[in-house]
């Protein structure tokens, strides 16, 4: 069994940055695809990043260039560094696992199995 639990959500104003972290019961060094959704009221959960071990990263094109993706192995931890953020990346942020490698289907938020509690982040105007 995978534990996920997510810390470092809150409000900011437009612009400003926040990074969650994601702490893992499973070793990120193992063959395990890792990363973030979202999701906002009355809208689907989507994919916003995701890592594997090999260290291939994906962005949602709307975080592209404004939120980074990183893990460290030896604290098993996966992080989410938001900047530049927008009122539309108001939700809350969920860290969600699988094994195996992320593929080209990492958006699909079904084959996840294991998920955090989530945090919200709020953005402001």
């Amino acid at each position: 069994q995978v534990q996920l639990v997510e810390s470092g959500g809150g409000s900011v104003q437009s612009g400003g940055s926040l990074r969650l972290s994601c702490a893992a019961s499973v070793a990120t060094y193992t063959n395990v695809c890792m990363g973030w959704f979202r999701q906002a009221p009355g809208k689907e959960r989507e994919g916003v990043a995701v890592i594997d071990l090999a260290g291939n990263t994906n962005y949602a094109g709307s975080v592209q260039g404004r939120f980074t993706i990183s893990q460290n192995n030896a604290k098993n931890m996966v992080y989410l560094q938001m900047n530049s953020l927008k009122p539309e990346d108001t939700a809350i942020y969920y860290c969600a696992a699988r094994y195996g490698y992320c593929s080209d289907s990492w958006r699909l938020y079904l084959l996840y199995a294991y998920w955090g509690q989530g945090t919200q982040v709020t953005v402001s105007s």
